[in-house]
């Protein structure tokens, strides 16, 4: 592989990213772009929404196909920028802008080592490549949209800032709603039914809960109680509680498990916003995994979420940048973690795709 050239049209490609706006939603411009660098590599691609999609063009149904997978769409910048979110600013080994590292460096290192295997025969597994959209919302028009109608995939690879190192699992998330119910009344008058005293009685039981299965990787299930509203005056005692409960899930259980569960202990209802966002892992054994372990790469679990999520299959987490730059103010990737970015997924490609 020609790294350098490979490297220097990744980098063009990322400083076009990143000069271009592309909030959640609102991602048709860079849409374009990677429209744009399909055409010029004269690869057939496949635009769906703000989603663009490859297949190697020796396609084979009936081998298994592995999903590359990152995000063009960005937050939107925090008021603590003092560098042009919009302008890619290169200096000191460092390229700057708004989606530099999350996930833009990932995504054109993904798009890179595509487009080096996108001719060679007889791999061993199919390579699909989707740049897709809405990852910082977990929209439902972004990769989610896209599971019927790729191609059937088997395995993923999803880019994220991981300083190259492996999330082989990563805990899902629940939002719950909480209501605790009470009796109305005038403050002045005995109320044995206060429903902010009712859910504080639940909220002492979530906060000592403990859920027996933990997870090697992810640790345990993690329950927090994050917000709270109740009452309008001070003269009435209300007759609901709201509280909402951020759940963290590792891959012993299912979301409808650990809602039920949690239910069970309250006499508040809860009521889940959405229940999609599930644990996610890979075996130990699994060929990927391998592939990525022959290139001397560190494993671990992650709290935060991904489109992992959002994809039914085994799958790793891997790429270059740092996720503690991610949503911070003078974004950045370093120069050398793009051209690294690069290498690794060229290696792990290469011990997986061999015949």
């Amino acid at each position: 592989m020609d790294y350098e050239s490979y490297f220097l049209d990744a980098k063009s490609l990322l400083k076009s990213l990143i000069a271009t706006p592309s909030f959640s939603k609102e991602e048709d411009k860079t849409a374009e772009l990677i429209e744009q660098w399909f055409q010029k590599k004269e690869i057939p691609y496949t635009r769906e929404n703000n989603n663009v999609w490859a297949v190697n063009k020796h396609y084979d149904p009936s081998k298994e196909t592995l999903l590359l997978n990152s995000h063009h769409d960005t937050v939107k910048p925090n008021s603590g920028y003092t560098l042009d979110p919009f302008s890619p600013i290169e200096k000191d080994g460092k390229l700057y802008g708004l989606g530099s590292n999350d996930a833009g460096g990932c995504l054109v290192s993904l798009m890179a080592v595509f487009a080096e295997f996108y001719n060679t025969p007889n791999l061993a597994f199919n390579l699909i490549i989707a740049a897709s959209a809405e990852e910082e919302i977990s929209g439902k028009n972004g990769v989610a949209s896209l599971r019927n109608t790729l191609p059937k995939f088997h395995f993923a690879m999803v880019g994220e800032p991981t300083s190259l190192n492996a999330a082989i699992a990563e805990k899902g998330l629940i939002v719950i709603d909480a209501y605790a119910p009470g009796t109305a009344s005038h403050s002045a008058h005995q109320n044995d039914d206060n429903a902010i005293l009712n859910a504080m009685t639940d909220i002492q039981t979530l906060s000592a809960y403990k859920f027996s299965k933990t997870s090697e990787t992810l640790g345990d299930v993690k329950v927090t109680v994050a917000q709270i509203q109740a009452g309008k005056q001070h003269n009435v005692v209300p007759d609901v509680c709201h509280f909402v409960i951020d759940v963290r899930v590792n891959e012993k259980y299912s979301n409808q498990d650990v809602l039920d569960e949690l239910q069970s202990l309250c006499k508040s209802r809860l009521e889940a916003r959405s229940l999609r966002l599930n644990a996610s892992g890979i075996d130990r054994e699994h060929p990927l995994l391998q592939a990525a372990l022959q290139c001397d790469i560190d494993c671990f679990g992650s709290p935060t979420l991904s489109d992992q999520a959002l994809l039914p299959v085994p799958s790793i987490k891997i790429g270059p940048g740092d996720t503690t730059r991610s949503h911070t103010a003078d974004e950045f990737i370093g120069i050398d973690e793009l051209k690294q970015g690069i290498i690794t997924y060229h290696n792990i490609l290469t011990n997986l795709l061999k015949p």
